[in-house]
């Protein structure tokens, strides 16, 4: 494994390839400990590169068993410095032809002892590989940068008895069996050139269901879902997913599958939760079974997104990829923001909305006003694993959304269709996708494009009045962003302000019959304000009495909102707003402001009081419920991470989870009657379904059920404790569980033991368990955590398994990751460590667990940077893991 970190990796240093692949032919014989390689690569000077330059091909631990340039050997034990270096990690050609030449390369991979999980691995008894970003280097020498795109033959070779399957990228053209031996083969070919990143293998003894869909071309494509034996009945509402998803694409992009074949195949052992790879795609399983007693409403929802994401990346991903790792955003935040579109359509897009914005702050913001802070297009990385961040994806989703609210639905639409005709089949940049929408909707966007270049959330303070007298109502905005590491000045970014002005017991006003100054009559009539300066003045006359601004509706630009509004005025959003959004954000606002005060009256030992506006608008809320999903989200408080995050400076979440369970509890007990009413309303014996309406009567049903039991923990024990035991469902009796596992005593490990007998075996679900235990915020909790890591169940080689026990604790568990004795830091810091050793992507993504530790309280402050120093100081730290700890501390 390499634990060098070399010099950052600079956008401003990027040089095109000197050569190009143009074929590659792959011949693979599977084998647990010796899999052989042979790798025949057409290569040829690239015209634009530099001219006799050397052959640099990347390797990573690779045991090279031959090298040959156009059928002449390389030495391998005494070879000629002028021929070749080679290496473990590289082999240079000193002197390539000036001429097309063909390279053979064959290595020998040791698969069973991968752990790290990139390039060719074992996950149970099957072959897979994961080659995003750098993993290819793994299996064989290449030009692996995403630049350099081959058209791939793969012929693959296994024991017919255990590897049946054998699936490659493309179509398959030949297969059969070996005569004389227990061995078969399968040859695929993809004609579509692609990125080493996009290759993919799969062999193994797989169950598989198979479906079809028709393009509306005519063109019939096979659809298979390879899974573990015995699950396949877990992967049919994948599939329909898959089906929707190819329907959704034609309809709103014009964009028809192009192979033959699509492929997904699940594996319980994945870093990441799926990747794309051109017509073989790969999952973590938890992405793609499913069944009503297996997985809850929100794995559904997942499923039908992942599978959407990964799909749509055919296009905006394969089809047309990124000329470098900085050009992430390019296929990452596209294809986010198209599948969040893709879920929009299929469930509430309002409960989509918020739900895609709850990710986004409690992700992405914190990353943004912390030491790991960057740029949606970073200029620079040391380990690129690294970059594979909320920013990149969630806030990536977002500036090409912005793009959309100020260009329009047309524009947006044209200037896809061009991007898609203009780079099909190319290595694209940030710059060339722009350049469509300037060109579509004729505008420059050189200002819009900062999003891409500065770091940091934008914070918009507002400030409004309203002259009785001359009915003159008054917006000023004044826009200001933080410094970030690498940028200490920020030039004003272009917002979107979409907006209403409601009025009480009215709603809406016109705004397109309203008299106004500073402000165009294109931004009136479409209700969007570009707010492009440091400080912009609106005024409305002939206003007849003073109405509220609903601001930012639908989330329009992923700023941070300053607007010293009244309760009053955010009741009247509650009841009158008519962007569902909004009226969520007002509860929340609302909820945010009394949690707040909470907090600092705790901390100087005082009661915090109770609120009988809030609560008595909650009630309304429950008993006027149109959108039992909507609702569901609307009373639910802000988590304790986003009240820290809103506090952001000397945080104390010990304060912040009493603060918090004080108004749950207020809640619970005021509310008790319509509480009850609700849960016993909602009550569904009927067959399961995880359509959206249904999904969102159990979301209401058991965010009661929560509240309902903190008002009274009697009571609720026994409503949670009978929930569990007839539950028909995993959303119910998981939701149940929860309750009892937040009250000590008996029931809770009952519960607990009970679950575990219920489904002991299957690993998905037992996660479930691992992370309901790792998030109690109870002292003993680090106790129990340590002792889960003894459990049959559960493996540090495994992503999932640990997710869900150590990365639930530290990043669910406010309390006890933060316990005030740095006992929650001390362990998570020798996790990462010892996890560095196996798997550095996990452990490195366990380490941004310490990303707002600037922001705590001095005394957790401290521990939490003995910590990441203890990290730091540790020898042998991988690259992914160093480049985390080193940014953490800067």
């Amino acid at each position: 494994m390499r634990t060098d970190i070399a010099e950052p990796v600079r956008l401003k240093d990027y040089r095109v390839p000197d050569y190009l692949i143009d074929k590659v032919d792959l011949d693979v014989k599977l084998h647990p400990t010796a899999t052989r390689v042979m790798a025949r690569l057409a290569i040829r000077p690239n015209p634009q590169g530099r001219p006799k330059a050397p052959l640099v091909l990347d390797g990573d631990a690779l045991v090279a068993k031959r090298i040959a340039l156009d059928g002449i050997e390389l030495d391998m034990q005494n070879p000629d410095p002028k021929f070749g270096v080679i290496t473990p990690n590289q082999f240079t050609l000193t002197a390539p032809p000036a001429r097309a030449f063909t390279l053979d390369i064959e290595t020998e991979i040791d698969a069973q002892a991968n752990t790290r999980l990139m390039g060719l691995y074992r996950s149970g008894s099957a072959y897979c590989t994961q080659c995003e970003a750098e993993g290819f280097r793994r299996i064989t020498y290449f030009l692996d940068r995403p630049d350099v795109l081959s058209i791939y033959t793969v012929r693959l070779e296994a024991d017919l008895s255990e590897a049946p399957l054998l699936l490659s990228n493309g179509n398959k053209i030949a297969e059969g069996k070996i005569e004389g031996t227990s061995r078969h083969f399968a040859v695929w070919h993809d004609p579509h050139p692609k990125a080493a990143y996009l290759f993919a293998l799969v062999g193994g003894d797989l169950g598989s269901i198979f479906d079809e869909f028709i393009t509306r071309s005519g063109r019939k494509v096979a659809l298979g879902i390879h899974v573990e034996h015995g699950k396949e009945p877990f992967a049919a509402y994948a599939m329909d997913a898959l089906k929707r998803s190819m329907a959704w694409d034609e309809e709103k992009y014009g964009r028809e599958y192009d192979l033959d074949v699509f492929n997904i195949v699940a594996v319980s052992d994945f870093n990441m939760g799926a990747m794309e790879n051109k017509g073989l795609n790969i999952f973590n399983d938890k992405y793609v079974l499913a069944s009503p007693v297996t997985a809850t409403d929100t794995d559904y929802a997942q499923i039908e997104a992942v599978i959407a994401h990964e799909y749509f990346h055919n296009w905006t991903g394969n089809r047309i990829t990124c000329r470098d790792w900085f050009q992430l955003c390019l296929k990452e935040g596209l294809t986010v923001f198209r599948d969040h579109a893709f879920s929009a359509d299929m469930r509430s897009a309002p409960v989509r909305r918020i739900s895609d914005v709850r990710t986004l702050r409690a992700q992405q913001f914190v990353e943004d006003a912390g030491p790991l802070a960057h740029n949606v297009r970073p200029d620079s990385y040391f380990e690129i694993n690294n970059f594979y961040t909320a920013t990149i994806y969630e806030k990536g989703a977002e500036v090409i959304r912005m793009l959309k609210v100020l260009i329009g639905d047309d524009a947006f639409r044209k200037s896809m269709d061009l991007y898609f005709d203009r780079y099909d089949g190319t290595a694209a940049t940030i710059e060339d996708f722009i350049s469509c929408f300037a060109e579509t909707a004729q505008r420059d966007l050189t200002e819009f494009s900062r999003w891409y270049h500065q770091s940091g959330t934008p914070v918009v303070e507002v400030t409004s009045s309203y002259d009785e007298v001359e009915k003159l109502f008054t917006l000023e905005f004044v826009q200001s962003c933080k410094p970030t590491p690498g940028q200490d000045k920020k030039l004003p970014f272009v917002i979107p302000i979409e907006l209403g002005l409601v009025v009480p017991d009215q709603g809406d006003l016109d705004l397109g019959a309203t008299r106004c100054e500073g402000v165009s009559a294109a931004e009136l009539s479409r209700g969007v304000l570009e707010f492009s300066t440091p400080r912009r003045r609106v005024l409305f006359r002939d206003i007849p009495v003073r109405p509220v601004a609903s601001l930012f509706r639908g989330f329009s630009a992923p700023v941070r909102l300053d607007h010293a509004v009244s309760e009053a005025d955010l009741i009247t959003l509650i009841a009158h707003d008519s962007d569902g959004f909004n009226r969520w954000q007002a509860v929340q606002t609302y909820a945010a402001r009394l949690l707040m005060h909470s907090v600092e009256l705790i901390r100087a030992n005082k009661t915090p009081q109770r609120d009988n506006e809030f609560i008595g608008a909650l009630r309304i809320l429950i008993e006027k419920s149109a959108d039992p999903a909507f609702t569901a989200q609307a009373i639910a408080l802000p988590s304790e991470a986003d009240i820290a995050r809103e506090i952001g400076e000397d945080v104390d979440p010990d304060a912040i989870h009493l603060a918090r369970e004080d108004l749950r509890k207020a809640i619970g007990e005021d509310l008790k009657g319509t509480l009850h009413a609700t849960y016993d309303r909602l009550a569904d014996d009927g067959p399961y379904s995880p359509d959206a309406v249904a999904a969102g009567r159990r979301a209401l049903r058991n965010t009661a059920l929560d509240l309902f039991a903190a008002g009274d923990r009697t009571e609720g024990a026994l409503l949670a404790t009978c929930q569990f035991e007839t539950a028909k469902t995993m959303t119910d009796e998981i939701a149940a569980l929860g309750v009892l596992a937040q009250l000590p005593g008996l029931e809770r490990e009952r519960a607990l033991a009970g679950f575990y007998r219920a489904h002991a075996g299957d690993a998905l679900v037992i996660d479930k368990w691992f992370a309901m235990q790792a998030i109690i915020p109870e002292q003993a909790t680090l106790d129990r955590v340590k002792a889960l890591m003894g459990h049959q169940a559960f493996s540090m080689k495994n992503p999932n398994r640990v997710r869900s026990l150590i990365g639930a604790f530290a990043a669910g568990n406010q309390t006890q990751f933060n316990a005030p004795d740095g006992s929650g830091y001390d362990f998570v810091a020798a996790m990462v460590l010892e996890l560095d050793a196996k798997n550095p992507q996990v452990a490195a993504r366990l380490l941004s667990a310490f990303k707002s530790w600037r922001t705590l309280e001095p005394k957790r402050r401290t521990l939490a940077e003995r910590a990441l120093r203890h990290v730091a100081g540790a020898a042998g730290l991988s690259p992914d893991v160093k480049d985390i700890v080193e940014r953490s501390l800067a």
